[in-house]
């Protein structure tokens, strides 16, 4: 939503836990090209820890990994995002009765 472009979920696991998302287009790398000895490089790894971190925000556990790279000669970007665990929400304070 934030960077204009629009994913596609896809690639749902039998329990409902993991999922794809699929960017054909992805605004962070516009002007950007990897040269032959950075192709170890996960140029778009921001991404992944901002949904990371977002999910976390809502307690949420989450393992979120690129499969597909265009900057790497792929024909989309994907990136697979899997449900470790729902964390049960803690308050630091009491209710007072």
């Amino acid at each position: 939503m934030f960077l204009g472009v629009t994913a596609t979920v896809t690639n749902w696991d039998a329990e409902g836990t993991s999922c794809s998302f699929i960017l054909e287009d992805n605004p962070l790398v516009d002007f950007v090209e990897l040269p032959d000895t950075c192709q170890g490089l996960q140029y778009c790894n921001v991404l992944s820890g901002v949904i990371r971190g977002a999910l976390e925000m809502v307690s949420m556990k989450t393992e979120v990994t690129w499969v597909r790279d265009m900057l790497r000669g792929d024909d989309a970007y994907e990136m697979r995002v899997k449900l470790i665990k729902q964390v049960p929400e803690e308050y630091p304070y009491k209710d007072d009765d």
